[in-house]
């Protein structure tokens, strides 16, 4: 696992973005997994003016959200449809066809799942996995007790999850307590994962991830598993890590030897 911690949350969204970039120019046609949240807008911004002003292109371009919200049509203000066409792909160059995510509109919630694990492993897999964090240690929709070997399913979400997000949801409006996901399994099968970890909150689930026991309390501790992970935080969301001094050393060294 490769920490690098970085000052503030734009140079850390920034290095994100960078390291996406290089991803595509280096693997033509490459699949992309994405996330939704607060923690992945600035890098989404950041990919939007690579492909402005910097001539990154998303053309050859495949991508596979996380999850999606059971009971908001795409067009819905708060569907994650809407998000990525709002935050992301309304602004670069990439074909709307070829952006998947898990919705489901009708009752047949197997089908679904099953047909998004079969979309995914029909054009090879997923190349590159962005991830953020919930303060619960949630990765995609999948809740503290998740099977760490899940695959895309049915989740009812945590009150926790519910509180944290009822912020973008008017008072008396419908807000969905369950959600299709990918699974843990699922993320772990991409080759490289790439999890961005912002402020303060989100300093205890980040320490879990990275130093506590792998446990199905802290899904995202399953990534310690993975051959290929970089979490990128900056200095508030890694401010309760015991080896903050050391990942900032091995950071430095893995820039000095292997770049």
């Amino acid at each position: 696992m490769r920490v690098v911690i970085l000052p503030n949350e734009n140079e850390a969204s920034n290095f994100a973005a960078e390291f996406i970039e290089n991803f595509i120019i280096e693997k033509e046609n490459v699949a992309l997994g994405l996330a939704t949240g607060s923690s992945v807008l600035l890098t989404y911004e950041a990919l939007i003016k690579k492909n402005r002003t910097n001539g990154l292109s998303f053309i050859n371009t495949t991508t596979f959200n996380l999850d999606e919200y059971v009971g908001l049509k795409p067009g819905h203000t708060q569907s994650y449809r809407h998000y990525m066409n709002n935050k992301l792909f309304n602004h670069i160059d990439i074909d709307k066809k070829n952006t998947y995510i898990p919705e489901c509109f009708n009752k047949d919630y197997e089908l679904c799942c099953e047909n998004y694990e079969s979309k995914i492993k029909s054009i090879g897999g997923i190349d590159l996995q962005l991830l953020g964090l919930g303060t619960n240690g949630h990765i995609g929709f999948n809740e503290p007790t998740s099977s760490l070997s899940s695959r895309t399913r049915i989740k009812t979400l945590t009150e926790n999850t519910i509180a944290n997000n009822a912020r973008f949801f008017d008072d008396n409006e419908f807000q969905p307590s369950i959600a299709v996901t990918m699974g843990i399994g699922t993320i772990m099968d991409a080759d490289t994962i790439i999890l961005i970890g912002l402020g303060k909150h989100k300093s205890k689930a980040v320490a879990d991830l990275v130093e506590g026991p792998i446990s199905s309390f802290c899904p995202g501790s399953a990534l310690q598993n993975h051959q290929n992970v970089v979490i990128v935080l900056d200095n508030l969301a890694a401010s309760e890590l015991k080896l903050y001094d050391y990942y900032i050393h091995t950071e430095k060294m893995y820039l000095k030897f292997m770049c």
